[in-house]
């Protein structure tokens, strides 16, 4: 090829350019320190109070989420430390009717959102009860399969939109989920209806084992929803309230009529993918780890409200102590409920019971009498 033609197409040039625009959003430093005046949320004392709770009790219940989940007493369940940034403080930038698709990491989300939680113990079992989702509350159970509520979230946020409502949609996936085509097609079909819609990558550097730069070529995440026509972002998903702006704009600009938007944010679990033997030392290094320990969201944030004045040890040991009588109670009420029965899974698979489960039925209530 000539040289005047390759100086009239450079792909990889451009390719360069469009990268180059994805710096990430951060307003709160590692050391507690506001670094982006501008971009700063228009947030009250109280509201800061809160989220920090939130952020706190949530780090509580994943400590003992993973102690029941050793004792037995808790199903699946995906290890949240490290990424109370990412999901606290992007459903924080939500309201009563916006609608969560969650992955199955993002049970915290639903929790705040309004599912009792003791459903969600129930849900970790895989107890019937723990998908019924109680009435007004605007949420999808878990997805267990990668990638595709981001189908999901296309849809309900298109019903919204031709429904005349004036919510979202919000969905969240890992850096393992943006691999999967269901990523693309939700995407690309929120865009092309100009769909009131979220989509939340929560990068958190692996693919249960698989890192990052070995899923994708792409330098960022983010990038990938510009071939889709959305506006799209990476943002420090360690701090909340760079998260909180860029989650809080999204809804502003899907409320408008401007469609969807796509947030990558960087964040790290401090656990394992799951409690179901995954061993992270055997794809992580101690120097990773410390790296990231040291950018934890509840450290940071529990800097800046401290030099406001806003926190104190007391305070977040009350939270501490709530959290913990919380859980207790919630774990006691989901032991309370009545065990499934393989009759129920019938009953409630089918509006109208087929003829040879029917004849199944008849036989398992018997087994069940006994």
């Amino acid at each position: 090829m000539s040289a005047k033609k390759k100086a009239q197409f450079d792909a990889k040039k451009t390719l360069e350019m469009i990268e180059d625009q994805f710096e990430m959003v951060q307003i709160l430093n590692e050391e507690g320190k506001i670094v982006n005046e501008q971009a700063m949320p228009d947030l009250t004392d109280e509201q800061l109070e809160e989220l920090m709770t939130r952020m706190v009790y949530t780090r509580i219940l994943d400590q003992r989420s993973i102690s029941l989940n050793r004792q037995g007493r808790l199903g699946f369940y995906a290890p949240t430390a490290g990424q109370e940034a990412s999901q606290i403080a992007s459903h924080f930038a939500l309201e009563k009717e916006d609608w969560i698709l969650p992955g199955y990491r993002d049970v915290p989300q639903i929790v705040w959102h309004g599912l009792p939680l003791y459903q969600a113990f129930l849900f970790s079992r895989g107890h019937y009860h723990g998908n019924q989702v109680p009435e007004g509350l605007n949420i999808l159970a878990p997805q267990i399969i990668i990638g595709a509520q981001y189908i999901q979230n296309a849809g309900v946020a298109l019903g919204l939109k031709k429904r005349g409502k004036k919510a979202v949609a919000v969905t969240y996936t890992g850096d393992g989920g943006s691999s999967q085509g269901d990523f693309y097609e939700g995407i690309n079909f929120a865009g092309a209806f100009n769909a009131p819609a979220i989509f939340i990558v929560q990068n958190n550097q692996f693919a249960i084992s698989t890192p990052r730069d070995k899923q994708t070529a792409a330098k960022t995440i983010a990038q990938k929803g510009i071939a889709a026509g959305l506006p799209s972002v990476q943002v420090d998903g360690m701090d909340p309230l760079a998260v909180y702006a860029v989650t809080r704009e999204a809804r502003e600009r899907a409320l408008n009529g401007e469609g969807p938007t796509l947030i990558e944010t960087m964040c790290y679990r401090y656990g394992p993918h799951t409690m179901a033997g995954d061993d992270p030392t055997r794809y992580r290094t101690n120097d990773m780890d410390t790296e990231w320990e040291k950018k934890d969201p509840l450290v940071r944030f529990r800097k800046y409200l401290e030099g406001k004045g806003l926190w104190n040890e007391e305070k977040e040991t009350a939270v501490i102590e709530r959290a913990k009588e919380e859980i207790k109670a919630a774990i006691k009420k989901a032991d309370e409920t009545p065990k499934q029965k393989v009759t129920d899974l019938m009953v409630h698979m089918y509006e109208e019971m087929p003829a040879n489960l029917k004849e199944q039925y008849e036989i398992y209530k018997e087994k069940e009498s006994k």
